[in-house]
């Protein structure tokens, strides 16, 4: 495992534009998973990457915590997936995963670390922390076993 890369940011719009900066290291196909405490800023990330990899504006990425998975952009296709209300693992395996690793897509799934054993490697893990006001520390690791 590589070293892993650490961004600070302090308002939602630095926290956007790190996502951006991700966004441009991402190629499909791509699974990552966006781990944090609740308003830690996973969506808000979402959105900086989602926009960096040219498949939808700040504004038309929304939490898919009630619809579980939206589908963005053509090239690459996007999909952001919300695992938050997922408990069992059968519940899991309705949403068809499996398909989605054999396209040329990039994955990204917040609360996936649920299900983190059940999902394939290698892959990045986003980790972002609280740190006060609207800072977040995000730590970006690469998972390969």
């Amino acid at each position: 495992m590589s070293q892993p890369t650490v961004y600070r940011t302090s308002s939602a719009e630095e926290t956007i534009a790190a996502g951006r900066r991700i966004a441009a290291g991402l190629r499909g196909p791509q699974l990552v998973l966006l781990i944090g405490d609740l308003g830690a800023g996973k969506t808000t990330l979402t959105k900086g990457i989602v926009s960096g990899l040219g498949a939808a504006a700040p504004e038309d990425v929304l939490s898919p915590t009630f619809a579980l998975m939206h589908e963005l952009g053509d090239d690459p296709k996007v999909y952001h997936l919300d695992l938050y209300r997922l408990d069992r693992l059968p519940e899991l395996e309705t949403l068809g995963l499996d398909d989605l690793w054999d396209e040329e897509a990039i994955v990204l799934i917040e609360w996936g670390e649920k299900f983190a054993d059940r999902l394939p490697t290698p892959r990045l893990e986003i980790r972002l922390r609280e740190l006060g006001d609207e800072s977040r520390e995000i730590e970006i690791i690469e998972v390969n076993a």
